[in-house]
């Protein structure tokens, strides 16, 4: 039989008060922790709703741009003409809180300065013809037009890149494309151009934008020179001289140097041309070829930029004027927070 003495009990019972107290505390533990985890998921939660429902009320401003401009383009294809800067499409639209918009619906409850969201609509429509179009490189066999490579050589070097890169390019284009034939069309002939399968492996996928230039094996500062002068659309296409810039124009027109195409580009902001024969009046006498010009487009882009405290969301749509309506062919969104500030859309 065992028997405590007073000071055997003492340090028994200290003992279980001190199991005790450690036991308590790790079930404090266990319940902090868990409190903790629940209001991180509560908050969690509250924060990804939060993010869905800014997402898509952006969607939702974002559409209603999308339609306004597509209004625009529109009615500039009713009123016919040549398409130039001095249109309403050409002005963009500054960033403006979005209270201003609401404000001009009477029904809306939207609109005092107080209760207004912090919102910042901005957008703009840019000619996509104002650039070379890459599509213009092949032919409808699939091979690179030399004329064509040569435009593209001239472009690069007045963009200050080297000529060589042209070439580049266009191998790579032409790989792409033929890559496109053989798998979408089972093409046997563009998988022997190839060189087999092993050639379809190593083909790049083709650029639909002129941002995936990277896929041919640009870097992506090579690209952001070329974003001013080059576009990839649907279509083979001619340069509108009413909205190119000058070095597009000298590319595309054999035997233009930049300062003739200057000339071309102010003589432009004082009157549009209504045709490319007008041309003849700015450079003056020579063997000019304008076959690669025109003086209206088919295709636009379409920008809209909502920014809502710091973070952005801009959506660009490439639409098709055809048939008397606007038509989307190519979307994206980005995304993220803005580090400029409140710079508006380019």
């Amino acid at each position: 039989m065992i028997t405590h003495t007073p000071s055997n009990l003492s340090v028994v019972r200290g003992r279980q008060r001190g199991a005790a107290l450690l036991s308590a505390m790790v079930i404090v533990t266990l319940v902090a922790t868990l409190a903790a985890s629940m209001v991180w998921q509560q908050w969690r939660a509250v924060q990804v709703e939060a993010a869905e429902r800014v997402r898509t009320q952006a969607g939702w401003v974002l559409s209603g741009a999308l339609d306004w401009a597509r209004l625009i383009l529109r009615e500039d294809q009713r009123s016919g003409g040549a398409d130039h800067l001095g249109e309403p499409w050409a002005v963009p639209l500054a960033e403006a809180r979005l209270s201003t918009f609401l404000a001009a619906d009477a029904t809306n409850t939207v609109g005092e300065e107080d209760t207004a969201p912090e919102a910042f609509l901005s957008g703009k429509v840019d000619d996509a013809a104002s650039r070379y179009n890459l599509r213009n490189l092949l032919d409808g066999d699939g091979k690179v037009v030399p004329t064509e490579l040569a435009v593209l050589r001239r472009l690069c070097e007045f963009a200050g890149l080297s000529p060589s890169l042209a070439d580049g390019i266009a191998d790579g284009w032409r790989r792409a494309s033929l890559a496109v034939r053989a798998t979408q069309l089972d093409d046997a002939e563009a998988l022997t151009a190839l060189g087999g399968p092993d050639g379809l492996t190593r083909a790049p996928l083709m650029p639909a934008t002129a941002d995936q230039l990277t896929w041919l094996g640009l870097d992506a500062g090579t690209v952001e020179r070329l974003r001013p002068y080059v576009t990839v659309l649907p279509d083979a296409t001619k340069v509108n001289v009413n909205t190119a810039p000058r070095e597009v124009i000298a590319a595309v027109v054999d035997n233009l140097d930049l300062g003739r195409a200057a000339r071309v580009v102010q003589a432009r902001q004082r009157t549009p041309l209504r045709v490319t024969e007008e041309l003849n009046n700015i450079l003056g006498a020579g063997n000019w070829d304008f076959s690669r010009l025109a003086v209206t487009t088919d295709y636009f882009e379409v920008r809209g930029r909502l920014r809502y405290e710091d973070n952005v969301i801009e959506q660009r749509h490439l639409v098709q004027r055809s048939g008397g309506d606007v038509l989307v062919r190519h979307q994206s969104r980005f995304s993220g927070l803005d580090l400029t500030g409140a710079a508006p859309a380019r």
